[in-house]
């Protein structure tokens, strides 16, 4: 039983962390099962689960968007709470060894091919053309050093320190969204900046009122309210447009228990059981508890300078107006189902619609059952959120990507799988994933209202079996890790799904810091 397992004080902290004793009991079910890899069958491809759109197309779309967006309440939700440690994971390896980090050593180990070496001296090479240079260089004056005499003797470790510690500017220990990007003649703006440019020219409404929210951790809340203060006037002006902004933190209910290898709970060094963060999947608390018709999902370092927005703009309205023109249809149709009883031939006509249009399975005994029972079945199947996805071609990126996949009834649907939910000891799976031709850059439009205008309960559309099984280790000790299904994945695997092929310079991450030396993320 699983209340033998824990002791009272166990039993208070699950409860502490708004979780209860049977939703323990089904996470460690979900260690002792098989890894729950997913059957895909085959990769969409152009056609064959991805959508080309055309040039008159574009136009049309973009139109219905401009019409019937500002008629909506729209707005921009971004995952803003990932530290930026992973950026400068090269440059905390040379600051970690404990001995000075000097140029011609460095330039020893690049001469013998080290990329780690190599990398380094690109970003010190390239330090100037940073958005944070000045920034750093000021920092550094006031400790009574000199940027330049440091750089023209090869003497790197106060410059990472600097930039990276407490001491500085602490990039390792913020997040990439107060991070600065880009620069510009009247000064350099952060990723977060950025994406409230972007949203004055797709989330508007009528009066000029964007809305946008952000998902960070508690640390960094009053950072982000901060830079909001300094900066928010500043672009209300610049874009005559009001900035309606929200925060929220991953909810402490959807932390996961953490196991050790024999499946029993993980114990730390005061007896505690512990509890890790469940994955960008537990965010779909977050997006379900926000008021909006069209939610726009993009993450927080797929930024661009403005030189290399019309791009972003254009493909955001593109996407927005064809998640409005499948409503529009889909609306349509439980409108006239749910007003009484429609005949025969209107009921054909959806199921061809749910069959070639959304791509849904649809069985031999729905499609000839009686009426009443067809109606409820159509009702069921259209009535559920809408997403459209934006898909670029491989480019190499680590990630997901759109597939087919088959559910355990033998119906398939268009999904959007990670390379960790395919069986790495199936070569037929991995020769599938090795087919993929598109990968998911996460940029999505989301329709979260029902026909009626009312808003879905988004938990309900999850798919609770497609979790992630990850190794961590805490103490020295290893541990298993559980994460909800992913945000973009599992957490939306029972909504109606389009993928729509877009244009590989409207995904422009920020990986590493070397990325932002990238010229798509330099000025002209």
């Amino acid at each position: 039983m699983v209340q033998d397992m824990f002791t009272d004080q166990d039993i208070r902290q699950i409860g502490d962390h708004g979780l209860t004793l049977e939703e323990v009991n089904r996470q460690l079910d979900i260690f002792k099962m098989p890894l729950p890899y997913l059957d895909a069958h085959r990769p969409c491809t152009v056609e064959d689960g991805i959508k080309i759109i055309n040039m008159e197309e574009m136009r049309v779309l973009m139109e219905i968007y401009e019409k019937e967006a500002p008629k909506r309440r729209c707005l921009k939700f971004v995952p803003a709470s990932g530290a930026a440690s992973r950026m400068f994971k090269n440059l905390l390896k040379f600051l970690n060894r404990g001995k000075k980090v000097i140029r011609e050593s460095v330039a020893a180990e690049a001469g013998g091919a080290n990329k780690d070496a190599q990398d380094l001296l690109t970003f010190m090479d390239g330090i100037r053309q940073f958005a944070f240079f000045e920034d750093l260089k000021s920092v550094i004056s006031r400790s009574e050093l000199d940027m330049d005499t440091l750089l023209e003797k090869g003497q790197f470790t106060e410059i990472i320190r600097f930039l990276l510690n407490e001491t500085g500017l602490n990039y390792a220990g913020l997040p990439k969204g107060l991070l600065k990007f880009h620069g510009y003649p009247e000064g350099s703006r952060t990723a977060f900046e950025e994406h409230l440019v972007e949203a004055a020219s797709y989330v508007a409404d009528r009066n000029r009122e964007c809305s946008l929210h952000f998902t960070v951790s508690q640390e960094h809340l009053k950072e982000f309210e901060g830079l909001l203060d300094k900066v928010g006037p500043v672009y209300e002006e610049k874009y005559h447009a009001s900035f309606h902004v929200t925060f929220s933190m991953q909810k402490e209910s959807t932390d996961t228990l953490a196991v050790d290898l024999e499946n029993m709970p993980f114990r730390q060094k005061d007896g505690k059981i512990l509890f890790r963060p469940g994955g960008h999947g537990a965010l779909i608390e977050n997006l379900n508890d926000l008021e909006g018709d069209i939610i726009f999902v993009k993450n927080i370092d797929n930024v661009v300078p403005d030189r290399l927005k019309p791009d972003t703009f254009k493909w955001k309205k593109i996407l927005g107006g064809y998640l409005i023109d499948i409503q529009s249809r889909v609306f349509s149709f439980l409108k006239e189902l749910s007003s009484g009883a429609p005949d025969d031939a209107f009921l054909d006509r959806v199921i061809d619609y749910v069959k070639y249009e959304l791509c849904l399975a649809v069985s031999v005994a729905k499609e000839k059952a009686p009426a009443g029972e067809k109606r409820t079945f159509l009702m069921e199947t259209l009535n559920r959120p809408i997403r459209v996805c934006g898909m670029v071609k491989n480019v190499g990126e680590p990630g997901g990507g759109p597939f087919w996949v088959r559910d355990k009834s033998g119906g398939s649907s268009l999904q959007i799988v990670e390379m960790a939910q395919i069986d790495p000891d199936s070569q037929m799976h991995q020769d599938i994933l090795d087919a993929s031709t598109h990968f998911n850059p996460v940029d999505l439009v989301c329709g979260v209202s029902d026909f009626e205008g009312k808003p879905f309960d988004l938990r309900k559309y999850v798919d609770p079996s497609a979790v992630f099984v990850a190794q961590k280790s805490k103490d020295g000790k290893d541990l298993k890790a559980l994460e909800h299904p992913g945000l973009w994945n599992g957490a939306m695997a029972r909504w109606i799904t389009f993928f729509v092929e877009v244009p590989i310079v409207t995904f422009n991450p920020v990986k590493t810091v070397n990325d932002l030396l990238r010229k798509e993320h330099q000025p002209a």
